[in-house]
């Protein structure tokens, strides 16, 4: 597919700010080599949206935002309906492998509306029975990546994640089945194992 050579190049800004978002706008291009916003979308809910949330708008914003900043170079299609496919400056490479090898991590946060809403008062059975179903689903579709993970230099990096996300659907599935199966019973034993562990802080 023939494009039109009058790339734009990208434009410098000290001050921008990068956030998870343009990290992870960072990350799919780095795997993909250049993309347009479209084809970062699919990229993203078949990968970081399973353990990143990124609203949707403010993706699509993204490239753009990172491209005046220097991180992205951008060209537009000839023909067609000439869309924009967007790919890593040096800049923009170098700002990822500087926040991918820091050791510094934000702690994980568990934000879930059913959560929520059993602490507001709601029938946990019914909470849980729905989401079961969702997060069976979202094993098998997991599961589907692994097997069809293809050899690459970075097959190892997506062959961590998939494996991490795998043991946390498989770990709440576990939870939920003996709740369903246990009820009050299965409240008190987690309630007894889980008091050393808040003694320790």
């Amino acid at each position: 597919m023939r494009a039109d050579r009058r790339d734009l190049p990208p434009t410098t800004s000290n001050s921008l700010r990068l956030t998870g978002t343009s990290y992870a706008v960072l990350t799919l291009l780095h795997h993909l080599g250049e993309a347009t916003p479209y084809d970062l979308k699919q990229a993203l809910e078949r990968s970081i949206a399973n353990f990143w949330p990124v609203p949707h708008t403010t993706f699509y914003a993204e490239p753009e935002r990172l491209q005046q900043g220097g991180y992205l170079t951008v060209r537009q299609e000839a023909g067609g309906r000439k869309r924009k496919l967007y790919a890593l400056t040096p800049t923009g490479e170098a700002a990822l492998r500087e926040w991918a090898d820091s050791p510094e991590v934000s702690r994980s946060q568990l934000r879930d509306e059913g959560t929520l809403k059993i602490f507001a008062g709601a029938d946990p059975r019914v909470i849980f029975t729905q989401q079961r179903q969702w997060r069976a689903q979202k094993l098998i579709e997991l599961e589907g990546y692994l097997d069809n993970l293809r050899d690459s230099e970075h097959a190892a990096a997506i062959r961590a994640t998939l494996l991490t996300g795998i043991a946390y659907e498989r770990a709440l599935i576990e939870m939920i089945d003996r709740f369903l199966s246990e009820g009050s019973s299965f409240l008190q034993d987690a309630d007894a194992s889980a008091r050393p562990l808040d003694a320790k802080g």
